[in-house]
């Protein structure tokens, strides 16, 4: 296929060359500074291998916007809840909204977003390939936070539109994502898994527009077991630089088990990468060249040239929906995790497999423009999903299940990955969610977890703060 072949300039390899950070700047390092409880009881059901309150696909569960951090879940009677506290303060206040969670699925996430030319706070919430619930705060809440009560009247109605912007009645994956103008974007995918499409939705301070669907499933994906005509692309996440380039890694679903050596794995394969230098209306491989057109005809798809940055087939249990970020200079990088070859050529049970003997994987371009990947040498022992953030120093660190961080310095190419904090303590269930938004601004991580419980059984929400080099 052709997209294999233009890989053959551009082969990944395990080890990078030196990084050229100052001699001056730090590594990587973390310091436990405090943690908080958001909810003693908050609801609990374990779904698709997940927890509908820490699923580390959302964008975002927990975000930090001019000196104050928010955070939402469901709590134990199932309502919806958004929670606030000034930087640094040791108590929550809580707001419950008027909806509560429709079912005992994990994807049925909150997702929160800022449109910083009127500074509301936006919440699209439990969804599955059905619809979605949409609630916006009064204009101003976020910039005059400390003057602004936190009460359930700065809210205004749920909404099953985006104020009468119906979308689609089959809607997954909420992401919010400012523009450098301070704009507000919604990423969302349109559809089923294995037969879906992704699509941006835009707020300018008064309005919400359709910008249309950007991602086809169709067109004919052939592995040595089989074929498939049918599929849909799992982003990784989608992020402005700081140049205003807006990034996107993924990968792609097969709606046909027949690409796979064996039915109890599953179907994802390939990494991905496309950007896009006019706010998402059109989409570029990396090499440069247009793929895609966002509501036009020509969408970016299986078939497009250049678009693979790391090859790999269905049978290794890769998992979608991982975790991505750029650099101080603009420059992406991703965390995948699939189970090496080393282990065998062929995933038999996804789950208990990539417990076994997945790994995690650095992906990221260099500044030459190639691409180098590298293996974080700690076993997953879960099949869940890595989060990815970068320090000032552009250090990166992996916040693995069980709410486990690893690191590795720009300075050593980022080939001395090891482990900083262990998770011991905080019986974490699993994935977790990170503060993504407030790194940049004060140097913190904020992870939210959930303990560990069984059954239905409610169990704690907390965050946990560490500081990073400053």
């Amino acid at each position: 296929m052709r997209r294999r072949t233009l890989l053959a300039t551009a082969l990944l390899t395990t080890v990078a060359a030196p990084g050229t950070a100052r001699a001056a700047d730090p590594g990587p390092s973390v310091t436990r500074t405090g943690s908080t409880r958001l909810d003693a009881q908050a609801v609990y059901f374990v779904s698709y291998d997940g927890l509908v309150n820490n699923n580390a696909f959302q964008k975002n569960g927990l975000l930090t916007y001019k000196g104050h951090q928010y955070a939402v879940w469901y709590t134990a009677d199932r309502s919806a809840v958004v929670a606030r506290r000034a930087l640094g303060a040791s108590s929550w206040s809580t707001v419950t909204l008027g909806h509560k969670l429709k079912s005992d699925d994990s994807h049925n996430v909150i997702s929160m977003g800022v449109s910083k030319t009127d500074g509301r706070l936006h919440l699209n919430m439990d969804s599955h390939s059905d619809g979605f619930f949409y609630v916006k705060s009064v204009a101003g809440l976020l910039d005059n936070a400390a003057s602004t009560a936190w009460t359930s009247a700065v809210f205004g109605a749920v909404q099953t539109s985006l104020d009468g912007l119906a979308l689609t009645t089959q809607f997954t994956y909420p992401q919010f994502v400012s523009t450098p103008e301070g704009k507000l974007q919604l990423s969302y995918r349109v559809a089923i898994s294995g037969n879906g499409r992704n699509a941006l939705a835009e707020y300018d301070g008064s309005s919400w527009t359709a910008l249309g669907e950007w991602s086809s499933s169709t067109g004919t994906y052939t592995s040595e077991h089989g074929s498939s005509t049918a599929r849909n692309m799992y982003l990784h996440g989608i992020d402005y630089d700081v140049n205003g380039r807006l990034h996107s890694f993924f990968t792609w679903r097969e709606q046909s088990a027949a690409v796979m050596c064996n039915g109890g794995g599953i179907t994802n394969h390939d990494t991905g990468y496309v950007y896009s230098t006019d706010r998402g209306r059109t989409w570029r491989n990396d090499a440069g060249t247009l793929v895609g057109t966002t509501g036009g005809s020509d969408k970016v798809a299986v078939t497009d040239p250049g678009l693979v940055v790391d090859p790999l087939n269905p049978d290794h249990s890769l998992m979608n929906q991982e975790s991505q970020a750029t650099d101080s200079t603009g420059l992406p990088h991703a965390i995948i995790s699939y189970v090496p070859g080393r282990f065998g050529q062929c995933t038999t049970n996804y789950v208990t497999d990539r417990t076994t003997n997945g790994r995690a994987f650095h992906l990221r371009k260099n500044a030459s423009g190639s691409w180098t990947k590298t293996e974080i040498p700690i076993a997953l022992n879960s099949s869940q999903r890595t989060k990815l953030i970068l320090d000032k120093y552009d250090n990166v660190y992996a916040i693995m299940p069980f709410g486990r961080i690893a690191a590795a310095s720009k300075s050593s190419g980022y080939t001395d990955w090891k482990l900083l904090y262990d998770g011991s303590g905080l019986n974490a269930f699993g994935e977790v969610v990170i503060d993504e938004t407030r790194v940049p601004q004060d140097g913190t991580l904020s992870i939210m977890y959930q303990e560990k419980s069984s059954g239905t059984t409610p169990s704690a929400l907390q965050v946990v703060d560490f500081k990073l080099p400053s």
